[in-house]
């Protein structure tokens, strides 16, 4: 105990020396000169040291706080060096310093084993100790960027690929870091991948990405695993293919899904058949069901281009604006809870009153963005300007633009580096400082939020780096500071840039977002998180999806007929041994639950008694609401989001208990059942057969004849019921609560 008390006395003389002179104690000058900044710092963070649930968080562990993931290293240095008397490193032995002891077990560690004595890790840091822990310093070689190799690769399932990464650095040289690196694969499931950079593949198919950073640097290694898992079914999948090529003709769309479907050698599902379709883009694009008249007469349609006349039909009914303006409000978060809902109602409905009429009239995307974000004046004259009363503060105007329009998350870079993309503090500040000079005057106080403001430009208004405190100037996101006069407004350089046709993010971002919505997935998913280490499963067909709807001139409706002429879009949605498992080519339509609007919509348009909504105009549709604030217990159990955020992932469409037995126990279902003027009970009275009640009762509520065993099970149970009226409610209500109904497939 003594000798050691005198190592450690001497380790406090030499740092001390060392910081006084401003130079390096070499106790044990040995090798490479190891740096702190590019040698010391990546194994910490490889180690886990500077993550958010160690030392990396807010507030430490144990009394020992490094900078999250390592991106501030001055920060890092002090504390292993400066903080707690130099206890942490004993630089006349370093074998002894704490920092060695608790990562290798040798004294008691929270966060367990992390280090082996013979690692090449733990010499790096052993002999930077004995180096005499030398300090960063602004000559050192600064990291430029890392390369993977390979950066792409077919693989087969249940097999291995290692990676190597190398750095390179300011000064010229290079060396390889595979194993200090940190890697994550963005499909666990398809492959794994080990701390030395080895990836392994399962049983699974797919797409997959596996990230790899040392430093601040990031690349990416693509892999596909093949669906076709020998050369006979990889030929036998290219023979089916050579076969459907001639039938998608010149379409560059199709062209890109057919080159992915060759790669992974996955055969798409079977078109699906006609009264399938009808109720598809009904729903997708109206958020309303075909009647039965619908599908009856365009089953009868025998024209070749009858898709594309229905979905010019569609395209031209009230309900596409009313559908698409629910989806927008949602994203643009147009909230009507937590404040007086007499006083707040009027400024929703203005809000949602523009939207739906933007949408009706086909106005140009770039210029319903750039009205919104350069909105000015009173909210009650400029309806776009309502959005500035629930996005109100720095980290709202930042996060809701970033994710709505530029499809990207940036919340991470509000405190720090973010860890997985480029986006630094100065990145998200200095978007911040876009609408610093956003000022607000009149208004009443109406709860939380004062509405009926006039929004106007400030003189001036500065934000601050929270790091450093130099001012940041307005800038768009990762580009160059805007060169602004005295009394230019920011936002207009903002919408600018965004809507510009080389923006790298604002087109491609709307085609993605309209891609998941009819196809039930992104090309980059989630929708709103675009990154390097989560790149979009075809990328050639995001680009032409994007550059077709820049020639388009922003045309939104251009871009839904592209969207649902497309082959993917046609196809069924069950499975074959050919694509089952797919959840990334779009080999067939992934089925989706329906949304809690179009749901209770639905429910009321087959019974024909509409909903009453308090407060709200009698026959209003659910999807008219002005707001998420009007009561409907239906639409909350079914997943209404409440518009916090510009997520789209805040409406939820996973099944739970409580809709069951909502569709069991429903009052609204029930009131609607016994309507004296509803179908139900106008049906009951008719004098149809029971094969006649049972088919209209199919077309009605699911958009198709019933199968023959279907049609024999539906007679039989009405022929057995002795109250014809009963009979008819209880196979409405049967159908209603299908599966078939319930997800648009």
């Amino acid at each position: 105990m003594i000798a050691f008390k005198h190592v450690a006395l001497r380790s406090l003389l030499l740092l001390a020396f060392a910081m006084f002179s401003g130079d390096v104690v070499a106790a044990e000058p040995t090798g490479t000169v190891v740096r702190f900044s590019t040698d010391v710092v990546p194994i910490l963070t490889k180690l886990g040291c500077d993550s958010g649930g160690c030392h990396g968080k807010a507030t430490g562990q144990n009394g020992f706080k490094l900078s999250l993931f390592g991106f501030e290293p001055e920060v890092d240095y002090s504390a292993l060096v400066t903080e707690d008397r130099g206890r942490r490193l004993s630089l006349a032995d370093p074998d002894r310093s704490l920092l060695l002891l608790k990562a290798t077990s040798r004294m008691p560690h929270g966060g367990g084993r992390r280090l082996d004595e013979s690692s090449d890790d733990y010499r790096i840091l052993r002999d930077w100790i004995a180096q005499g822990a030398t300090a960063p310093r602004d000559n050192d070689p600064k990291l430029v960027r890392i390369e993977l190799s390979p950066r792409e690769q077919v693989l087969a399932t249940n097999s291995s690929q290692p990676l190597r990464v190398m750095a390179f650095f300011s000064d010229g040289t290079s060396r390889e870091v595979t194993r200090q690196a940190v890697y994550q694969s963005n499909e666990p499931g398809i492959v794994a991948v080990e701390a030395d950079g080895l990836v392994k593949t399962s049983s699974q198919h797919g797409l997959v990405s596996v990230m790899a950073r040392f430093g601040e640097q990031i690349a990416t290694f693509h892999a596909a695993v093949p669906f076709a898992s020998d050369p006979a079914k990889m030929t036998a999948a290219q023979t089916q293919l050579d076969q459907l090529e001639p039938k998608l003709g010149a379409a560059s769309f199709d062209r890109h899904l057919l080159r992915q479907w060759r790669r992974l050698g996955v055969v798409p599902s079977a078109p699906a058949d006609d009264a399938t379709f009808i109720r598809r883009v009904t729903i997708d694009i109206c958020g309303s069901l075909p009647t039965g008249e619908e599908v009856a007469e365009y089953l009868a349609d025998t024209r070749l281009d009858k898709r594309s006349r229905l979905i010019d039909r569609l395209l031209e009914r009230p309900e596409y604006a009313s559908y698409f303006a629910l989806k927008w409000a949602d994203i643009l978060q147009n909230r009507g809870a937590g404040y007086s809902t007499s006083k707040q109602r009027a400024g929703t409905t203005l809000f949602a009153a523009w939207i739906r009429d933007s949408l009706a009239a086909n106005k140009p995307y770039n210029q319903f963005v750039s009205e919104l974000i350069t909105a000015s004046g009173s909210q009650n004259e400029n309806p776009p300007a309502i959005w500035y009363r629930t996005v109100r503060k720095s980290p709202e105007y930042v996060e809701s633009v970033a994710q709505a329009f530029l499809g990207v998350r940036v919340q991470c870079a509000q405190c720090h580096h973010h860890p997985t993309e480029r986006w630094s503090q100065s990145d998200y500040f200095g978007l911040a400082a876009v609408f610093s000079r956003v000022g607000r005057k009149g208004g009443f106080a109406d709860a939380e939020v004062p509405t009926d403001e006039i929004i106007f430009l400030k003189e001036r208004g500065d934000v601050l780096h929270p790091r450093t405190g130099a001012i940041l100037k307005p800038r768009p996101l990762g580009g160059k500071e805007f060169s602004l006069g005295l009394h230019d407004d920011p936002r207009n350089s903002l919408a600018r840039w965004m809507t510009s046709a080389d923006n790298p993010f604002f087109a491609r971002t709307m085609a993605n977002r309209m891609w998941a919505h009819f196809l039930g997935r992104g090309i980059v998913h989630p929708i709103d998180d675009a990154r390097s280490t989560n790149p979009p499963s075809n990328p050639e067909l995001l680009d032409a999806l994007a550059q077709d709807f820049i020639a388009s001139g922003f045309d939104v409706k251009h871009l839904i007929r592209v969207i649902t002429s497309s082959y993917a879009y046609g196809l069924e949605s069950a499975p074959h041994p050919g694509n089952a498992g797919d959840t990334q080519t779009f080999a067939r339509f992934y089925p989706r639950r329906v949304t809690a609007e179009v749901l209770l919509d639905g429910i009321s348009q087959v019974l024909d008694v509409p909903t009453n909504f308090p407060g709200v105009a009698a026959g209003a549709r659910a999807i008219e609401l002005p707001d998420e604030n009007v009561a409907a217990h239906f639409l909350d159990v079914f997943g209404r989001p409440a518009r916090m955020s510009a997520c789209e992932c805040e409406r939820v469409d996973s099944p739970a208990l409580t809709q069951a037995l909502e569709l069991v126990n429903s009052a609204e279902i029930q009131r609607k059942l016994i309507e004296k003027t509803g179908y139900a009970q106008r049906l009951a009275a008719s004098d149809k057969s029971h094969a006649d009640l049972a088919t209209e009762m199919f077309l009605r509520v699911l958009a198709r004849r019933p199968r023959p065993e279907e049609l024999k099970a539906a007679v039989d149970f009405l022929a057995a019921e002795p109250d014809r009226a009963e009979a008819c409610r209880s196979l409405l209500w049967s159908l209603l609560a299908t599966n078939e109904f319930l997800f648009n497939h």
